[in-house]
């Protein structure tokens, strides 16, 4: 029954249907899956005298008269009807709704929802309120959920046909087996799924909302935990010789911080432990993980294999080979680049070298993985900033040797519940401590107010010698955006110094012109630099000192600290402006965390509790689904018992093969990605 479309329930044609399709919906499943984003408590009946003003409230009223309506000027009109109980009046008042005059008469008992305001005169009344007749109610009396909303779908449309499928879908089959269920104390679906639309009180709300958050954690954590397994029940590459990583350590211009060598005493001892590694390595803009990545790739070189390492562009894996041939002189090992933009000639030969094993160390885009490559003896490869690639991606990486170890890097530093969700394959290093002498960024969030001052300060940087960032969310402005366009900005700020060449890059130019340009910036031939966010993940431009970022109240907190590390990397002061439209209090707190804070992790937990994870940066980039009911700020208690919970259900059956786990393996299916289900 739950697999009908939703075109069989009463009231959803093919146009309704479409609007449902919008939100994803297009069966029953879907539909009671699509969960509520809060609930109104419509069983506060009151009398009339006893509403306090603000208060939403119910109450059961007689109509003293019909509804009057008043032209007040042009497409303006308000319809009034004064109501009273036994206790007094107050009057009931609509703006612009001309279906009122007819519906409701005098005389007839009606129950009405809303918020009691006072009028300019002082008298009591409940604006645009929610009215249904006495006997008849199906939407007052109760507590009723609130859903998000796309186009023309209404409240009332959504909250009837959620009514309509739960009578529609009958008795649903539980999938979780009932050990577990009574293990956890985990409601039964069918009490659940009333509840968590339609709860009979905010207790069995809460009762059905803990088990659907538990369900959604465990899932998630079934099908991570089963790749987890997979990968070390298999037998990894053993490095014999790990005293090298002390060699190499000894050989650095600069010392490690405790917690590089913290890392590294970790990555050790998986390297040397039999099983394949699987380690994510998260750490600010600046703390060093690169140095550790490079002390991983010289040991399996001197244990005489290769590695290699995959970046998202172009410019940064040639950024990353200069960094390893400087790191590495002297040593013997030879770095390779392989990218797409590589002549063919050249890339030939790279993919001879690669073949035949003089290239110990490969360096590259997204062509380290492509069907030709083929790799003399792989056994370690590294990903650089793993929020760009997808599950797949790191699949085909480490596909491309015979069980190498899997080393990631992200400059994202996560919180750590979101990181066992998006990560929960991996094991988790945190480097959380910067290299001594690092200056913090100097942050300010200023307004449109303050424009001039703000162009008076890109000029005096630049005019010293220093290059810029300017970084807005648009590519091009619309009618109905007031955003800042990174075209019309460019062309304006070039305009305004044409002594200085300013640079324009964002994620719609062809990839080669992008890094053309990039590579100008780098060289310092461009000294303010206009573009998207695809700057975010870049490269290292020591002589960029000042960040500008226009609109920022759009961006997430973690995404603003990201643009901002792209500053800061030189000896001088650094600068970091936002230019934030809008005063709310949220912007306002988002903007101060920003002022008083360089670290990443604080600054991930602020985003998380202020935005949520569905928000925090593009769960479906991981291939995982977005989170439709947990919240991982609050609900990190229930996530360690659904953690639990899965591991004890890969170590009975890792891949739910028997008959007591075949209706939750058909659902981890039915939720997760093709590349993310159970094998």
């Amino acid at each position: 029954m739950v697999n009908k479309e939703i075109t069989e329930l009463p009231g959803i044609g093919e146009k309704r249907a479409e609007l449902f399709k919008k939100r994803g919906i297009r069966t029953l499943s879907d539909l009671l899956y699509f969960f509520p984003r809060s609930h109104e408590d419509r069983t506060a009946f009151r009398e009339i005298a006893d509403c306090k003003e603000g208060e939403d409230v119910c109450i059961k009223a007689i109509a003293v008269s019909s509804v009057k309506v008043y032209r007040v000027r042009r497409n303006m009109t308000v319809s009034t009807m004064p109501v009273c109980d036994s206790s007094g009046s107050l009057h009931i008042v609509w703006y612009n709704n001309r279906f009122v005059k007819d519906a409701y008469h005098a005389d007839e008992e009606y129950i009405f929802f809303g918020r009691v305001t006072r009028d300019k005169y002082g008298k009591r009344q409940m604006v645009n309120p929610i009215v249904e007749r006495s006997g008849n109610e199906r939407f007052t009396g109760k507590i009723v959920p609130l859903y998000h909303l796309t186009g023309n779908l209404t409240q009332k449309i959504v909250q009837s046909a959620m009514e309509n499928a739960l009578r529609a879908a009958g008795r649903l089959d539980e999938y979780i087996p009932d050990d577990i269920r009574a293990g956890y104390k985990l409601a039964e679906i069918n009490f659940a799924m009333k509840n968590i639309h339609f709860p009979d009180d905010f207790n069995s709300y809460s009762i059905a909302r803990r088990r659907f958050v538990f369900e959604e954690l465990m899932i998630l954590q079934l099908a991570l935990l089963e790749k987890k397994t997979d990968n070390t029940a298999a037998e990894g590459i053993v490095f014999e010789d790990t005293l090298c990583v002390n060699e190499f350590i000894s050989s650095l211009p600069f010392p490690l911080t405790g917690a590089q060598r913290r890392t590294l005493e970790e990555i050790t001892a998986d390297l040397t432990s039999g099983g394949i590694m699987n380690r994510l390595v998260q750490g600010d803009v600046g703390s060093g993980k690169t140095a550790v990545a490079a002390a991983a790739i010289y040991a399996a070189v001197k244990n005489g294999h290769q590695a290699a390492m995959m970046a998202p562009t172009e410019i940064l894996a040639r950024q990353h080979k200069e960094t390893l041939d400087e790191l590495f002189a002297g040593s013997g090992i030879n770095v390779v680049l392989l990218t797409g933009g590589m002549k063919a000639a050249e890339r030939r030969r790279a993919l001879d070298y690669i073949a035949l094993g003089s290239a110990d160390v490969i360096i590259g885009t997204h062509a380290v993985i492509q069907e030709d490559v083929e790799y003399y003896d792989l056994a370690l490869a590294v990903a650089d900033e793993q929020h760009r690639f997808g599950v797949g991606q790191r699949a085909a990486l480490a596909a491309k040797g015979h069980n190498p170890h899997m080393l990631i890097m992200s400059a994202t530093p996560i919180p750590r519940t979101l990181a066992l969700i998006l990560y929960g394959d991996l094991d988790i290093s945190v480097i959380d401590e910067l290299p001594p002498g690092r200056k913090a960024v100097k942050t300010y969030a200023v307004g449109e107010n303050m424009r001039k001052r703000v162009c008076a300060f890109i000029e005096k940087n630049v005019s010293a010698g220093s290059q810029a960032y300017v970084v807005c969310p648009l590519v091009e402005e619309t009618e109905t955006s007031d955003l800042k366009d990174a075209q019309g900005l460019a062309e304006r700020l070039q305009e305004m110094f044409p002594q200085y060449r300013v640079g324009l890059v964002h994620g719609k130019m062809r990839p080669k012109l992008k890094d053309a340009v990039m590579t100008s910036f780098v060289a310092g031939d461009i000294q303010i630099l206009v573009s998207t966010t695809v700057i975010e993940v870049g490269v290292n431009v020591p002589n960029a000192n000042l960040m500008i970022i226009e609109n920022a109240e759009r961006f997430g907190l973690s995404q603003l600290h990201q643009l901002r590390g792209r500053v800061g990397r030189g000896q001088e002061q650094a600068f970091c402006i936002l230019i934030a439209h809008g005063n709310n209090e949220i912007t306002r707190q988002r903007m101060r965390t920003m002022c008083t804070s360089n670290d990443g992790f604080y600054i991930s937990e602020q985003d998380l509790k202020l935005r949520g994870p569905g928000d925090f940066f593009g769960t479906r980039q991981h291939g995982l689904p977005e989170m439709r009911i947990a919240n991982l700020f609050e609900d990190t208690d229930i996530l360690k018992q659904a953690q639990e919970a899965a591991k004890k259900i890969i170590s009975e059956d890792a891949s739910l093969a028997g008959e007591k786990y075949a209706r939750l393996k058909a659902r981890v299916e039915k939720l997760l990605p093709e590349d993310v289900v159970m094998n």
